[in-house]
């Protein structure tokens, strides 16, 4: 009989992730990386990434959990920040709160009398 595992969650969002749930996360993907697809060979650099990241609302638990090469998880890692950064950035316009302009927009102004007696010329 075999007992069941229950999914191990984070007290908080860092909490490290015990071996051995990495190793379970590592064997639930049968060692390939998760973002490119390919296998993780002894000697290279991995991690576990947050398939939606905790910065955009993901849950720091197993299930969100993924083994990644340093490499692509670096390049994901620099997506959700910008996906992260325009979220906010239209929520706080949105909310009114986006900085209003350092220098208004002045309009070209009218011609001087001077120029509108050379123009006609």
């Amino acid at each position: 009989m075999t007992r069941a595992v229950e999914e191990w969650i984070g007290k908080t969002d860092d909490t490290k992730v015990p071996t051995r749930v990495r190793v379970r996360v590592f064997d639930a993907y049968s060692g390939r990386c998760w973002l490119s697809g390919r296998k993780i060979m002894p000697g290279d650099l991995w991690d576990l990434d947050h398939k939606v990241s905790l910065i955009n609302g993901g849950a720091h638990r197993e299930s969100n959990l993924a083994p990644a090469l340093k490499d692509a998880h670096r390049e994901k890692t620099a997506e959700d920040v910008a996906i992260k950064s325009k979220t906010a950035r239209i929520r706080a316009k949105h909310l009114g709160q986006w900085p209003a302009p350092v220098r208004k927009l002045q309009s070209r102004g009218f011609q001087s009398r001077h120029q509108q007696e050379r123009g006609r010329g």
